[in-house]
């Protein structure tokens, strides 16, 4: 009896350990199934490329990396290290730009024994001064001729570049034919001008012109609304000191500003200062030119470029204030210069 009671008792321990091993054993796996996925990700990641780099040899340096902020080196000591290495630096001279050269003399654009003021207006003071071309003014070189014995070795590029192409297309007898009909075009241009500031017409439309300049004065007719009080047309001027001269094309009021005027024709548009390439400068030696010729009682400080077109559309006026005048004459001076170093290096 008292085995059996003893055999019924193990075996009810026997049955309570069976359950609560598997209670237990499935409470495990409900605690480990997140870290077995997370085991399985371990083991599919690579290996690192650096597990294999010898760390103790590599020691001194990654102290000496941690334990320092600033690096040892310096700018002299690296550059002592590179001369060391590749030798000395040899430094290229830097180029220097037209804008940042300076005229070996600065002559002033203004003249000190004219007064800046304007004069009062008087129209029967037109000046009209002819250029003399006796013997006595060879020697004396004019604003287009130093500005073409000066031109960079890109204008002169582009501009052959423009007469051989020309040439290919019209010949040789068309391409002089069609350069004398521009030049002829462009000084009936300016007579048509002159012709309507001293008529007593108001307008170029009263103005007897030809077909062919019909469509430059059309082009023109809006900048005229604005030109008053003209003072002088295709008048020479001649600087005293720097012994150069020119043929202005207009000395008149723009807006209420005194200005040298200069009246251009063009078959391309030209809707910005820099289209005109030259012209500011040339206008810029026209002005200093009058400043100093005696023959004009005022002076001048303001430009204006005109471009007019064949067929009639506004033409360009392209203002030139007295700060860009000043910029433009100290270019012509270089220009200038350069003339004159050639002229004596061709005597010689």
């Amino acid at each position: 009896m008292q085995v059996c009671k003893l055999l019924t008792q193990a075996h009810l321990m026997q049955s309570v350990s069976l359950v609560s091993g598997l209670l237990c054993r499935r409470c495990l796996l409900i605690r480990v199934d997140p870290l077995s996925t997370s085991s399985l990700y371990r083991v599919r990641k690579k290996n690192s490329q650096y597990s294999t780099v010898d760390t103790e040899r590599y020691s001194s340096l990654v102290k000496a990396v941690i334990s320092s902020r600033t690096s040892p080196q310096t700018p002299e000591s690296l550059q002592d290290e590179d001369g060391r290495i590749f030798g000395p630096i040899v430094k290229s001279k830097s180029f220097s730009k037209d804008v940042s050269r300076q005229p070996k003399k600065m002559f002033p654009l203004l003249n000190d024994a004219k007064t800046v003021n304007q004069q009062e207006y008087d129209q029967r003071s037109l000046t009209r001064i002819a250029l003399k071309r006796g013997p006595e003014k060879s020697t004396i070189p004019s604003v287009t001729h130093i500005l073409q014995r000066t031109m960079s070795a890109e204008q002169i590029f582009y501009l052959e570049r423009w007469r051989k192409r020309m040439i290919a297309e019209l010949g040789e007898e068309g391409f002089k034919e069609y350069t004398s009909n521009i030049f002829r075009q462009g000084k009936r241009f300016h007579i048509s001008i002159e012709k309507l500031f001293t008529s007593e017409d108001s307008s170029w439309e009263d103005t007897e012109t030809s077909d062919e300049l019909s469509g430059y004065m059309e082009s023109i007719s809006h900048v005229l609304d604005d030109v008053t009080e003209v003072r002088a047309l295709e008048s020479a001027v001649h600087h005293q000191s720097l012994q150069y001269h020119g043929v202005v094309d207009c000395v008149a009021l723009y807006r209420g500003k005194a200005c040298v005027i200069d009246w251009k024709t063009s078959e391309k548009p030209k809707p910005f200062l820099h289209n005109t390439y030259d012209n500011p400068l040339q206008v810029a030696a026209y002005i200093g030119a009058l400043n100093s010729d005696n023959n004009y009682s005022y002076q001048v400080q303001n430009g204006l470029i005109v471009v007019a077109y064949k067929d009639g559309s506004p033409a360009h006026p392209h203002f030139l204030n007295s700060d860009q005048v000043l910029q433009f004459w100290e270019k012509w001076l270089l220009r200038l210069e350069e003339y004159v170093e050639k002229s004596k290096n061709m005597t010689t």
